[in-house]
């Protein structure tokens, strides 16, 4: 995921580096958490399952392997195709903690997941500032 610019002051000046090693050299170019090869085009579905064209096989979204049963699911309704890019993430989402143990790598469904609670916090104080501002300008909401 692109870093912002007003976060990019807590990063090391090597980062893309270590980047690299993280996602290439220890994590061999998939996701650390379900497996999903970087720079492929995948068929997935909803539920984070997804089509492993090297094993043959659906996988969860923890990298399982899912069997399925004939007429069971009508899997071909829902599936669609993401292109899967790596990133490397920080665990405890300290970014000053760059040891390789607090560091993953992720494609961008995992990360999201991960950073999920932040997220909701910022858009939470972005409704909260944009309603402040409306009442200071505008007068209280109706």
């Amino acid at each position: 995921m692109p870093i912002r610019r007003e976060h990019r002051f807590f990063y090391p000046i090597d980062w893309r580096e270590l980047s690299v090693v993280i996602r290439f050299g220890r994590a061999k170019g998939r996701c650390e958490n379900c497996r999903r090869p970087h720079g492929r085009t995948v068929f997935c579905l909803g539920d984070g399952r997804w089509w492993d064209e090297d094993a043959s096989s659906w996988r969860d979204g923890a990298g399982g392997i899912v069997c399925h049963a004939i007429g069971a699911d009508d899997v071909l309704a829902t599936v669609r195709t993401t292109r899967v890019v790596l990133a490397t993430a920080h665990r405890n989402h300290d970014t000053a903690d760059n040891t390789p143990a607090n560091l993953a790598a992720w494609c961008q469904r995992c990360h999201m997941l991960h950073d999920r609670p932040e997220h909701v916090r910022r858009r939470w104080l972005t409704m909260f500032r944009r309603k402040a501002l409306g009442d200071l300008f505008r007068g209280p909401y109706g």
